[in-house]
């Protein structure tokens, strides 16, 4: 079997999962590893066999390099796809691809510009439970999709925030519970129902008052096939309770996934996530399968780590794209719609009004995307 030669930019929590897979995967062969924390990358390094860096570019100019997996802040993510892509490496990205549209843009236009590819972290789409709800769709046993509605209520806690400086503020994380705990379920909800045409959102920030961010959103959109669907999501529920997306089809029958229960998962830091399942199921004839398919979900959830094993499976699909000279299956392109999905409840609320998609980066606006306070607000944005 081919391999490439794979490296790893960011040795925090969720780098490791990237790292586990780097070196385990047949299509791999795992050479360095970047973190700005020198001794923190000379110990992963040690660990892994590899060499350590703390420069991605010098990292990146080595010509055994053709992949390398961005696990950093979500800040920095453009930053380095764009030194991957100006290196001719091909770049898997963490979630979310970048804070803003212009980040995004900036990162994917490098990337065509070298013919590098780019994927965006999305490993739940590889959950069984979520591919029946896919194949569900895709096979028309629901109709037409025409409803869906995404929850995701969990909690984070004071202690959450702490954990890491670049956690709760705006120009360290971009954003709150839309940016970091549901990307996955946005990611999901847009490649279940296709294009969106509008969105109109709210946001707030209701009980936690030690962050700069959002701890809630809602929106309702409008899709391109004329379907709608609802969004709530929020951080202020204490416990958490699940994550889910619920479509429904023109002839009545409804699919689910639950692709979390109770709080979204930490990287690094949950050891005993509750299985992804399938958690509503009415197709005619198809209703005696959901019992079938949640033992099924639990028994493998009970001979895997979850939260690596998914991983690795995007990441593997990633290494067979390079090798075949493939779109992955979650490309760049995918990671921008959850980034337009979070970017439009922002402006919405701002400007009080739908916002169209496809949605384009905004210039010469001084409240980043709507994020900040009138106050800030530019009137070279009207």
């Amino acid at each position: 079997m081919e391999r490439i030669g794979t490296a790893l930019i960011g040795c925090g929590k969720v780098g490791e999962t990237h790292a586990l897979a780097l070196q385990n995967l047949s299509q791999s062969r795992f050479v360095a590893v970047c973190d700005v924390d020198a001794k923190r990358a000379a110990a992963f390094a040690q660990r892994f066999g590899v060499v350590a860096y703390t420069d991605p570019a010098e990292m990146l100019r080595r010509t055994d390099i053709q992949m390398v997996s961005i696990a950093t802040p979500h800040p920095t993510h453009a930053e380095y796809t764009i030194i991957a892509a100006q290196n001719g490496v091909h770049a898997l990205v963490e979630k979310p691809f970048a804070p803003s549209l212009r980040e995004v843009d900036r990162a994917l236009s490098a990337a065509r510009a070298a013919g590098t590819k780019v994927g965006v972290v999305s490993q739940r789409r590889f959950y069984p439970a979520t591919q029946r709800v896919w194949r569900a769709i895709q096979e028309q046993r629901i109709g037409k999709p025409i409803m869906a509605i995404m929850t995701v209520l969990g909690w984070r806690s004071e202690e959450y925030y702490r954990m890491d400086a670049w956690r709760g503020k705006w120009d360290t994380e971009g954003g709150g519970v839309m940016i970091n705990q549901t990307p996955h379920q946005l990611d999901i909800l847009q490649w279940l129902m296709g294009p969106i045409e509008e969105l109109y959102g709210y946001w707030d920030n209701f009980n936690h008052p030690f962050i700069e961010v959002e701890d809630t959103a809602v929106a309702v959109l409008r899709f391109r096939s004329g379907a709608v669907a609802s969004i709530v999501v929020s951080n202020s529920v204490n416990p958490g309770l699940y994550g889910r997306v619920h479509v429904f089809g023109s002839n009545g029958a409804a699919v689910g996934v639950q692709t979390d229960g109770g709080n979204v998962f930490i990287s690094g830091v949950t050891t005993n996530p509750e299985p992804p399942i399938n958690d509503l199921w009415t197709i005619p004839g198809e209703e005696h399968l959901l019992a079938e398919w949640q033992a099924a979900d639990r028994e493998l959830a009970a001979r895997v780590n979850i939260m690596n094993y998914f991983h690795e499976r995007q990441i593997e699909d990633f290494l067979q794209a390079v090798i075949e000279d493939r779109p992955p299956a979650v490309s760049g392109d995918d990671g921008r719609v959850s980034v337009e999905i979070l970017t439009a409840v922002y402006r919405s609320q701002r400007d009080h009004r739908p916002v169209h998609f496809p949605v384009p980066a905004e210039d010469g606006c001084g409240d980043y995307d709507g994020r900040l306070s009138k106050a800030l607000y530019s009137r070279e944005c009207k």
